[in-house]
């Protein structure tokens, strides 16, 4: 099975990503849960996590050559992304 790949990624907070496929679906990815590992523990600093870049393929993004997150990662663990403000608490108010 093929997923999506990743357009664009970026940091909508400290701990959530909102990520957009070639699909046209957009996800909220919450890094919190990864916080904890050794490997993610940089993702802590909210200036090095808001640096997130994207892959040029689209198949993962990344901070540096350490720590990155598969397309695959990112589309199965990722939360719909509800466009009404009412909904979306990411949203900013008229």
């Amino acid at each position: 099975m093929s997923y999506p790949k990743v357009k664009s990624a970026r940091a909508i907070n400290n701990h959530t990503l909102l990520v957009e496929f070639d699909n046209q679906e957009r996800k909220l990815y919450d890094i919190a849960p990864l916080l904890d590992s050794e490997m993610f523990a940089p993702l802590h600093n909210p200036a090095f996590f808001k640096n997130v870049q994207l892959e040029k393929s689209g198949y993962a993004i990344y901070w540096n050559d350490d720590i990155d997150l598969s397309e695959y990662e990112l589309w199965s663990n990722g939360e719909p992304f509800a466009s009404n403000k009412h909904q979306n608490p990411y949203l900013p108010s008229a």
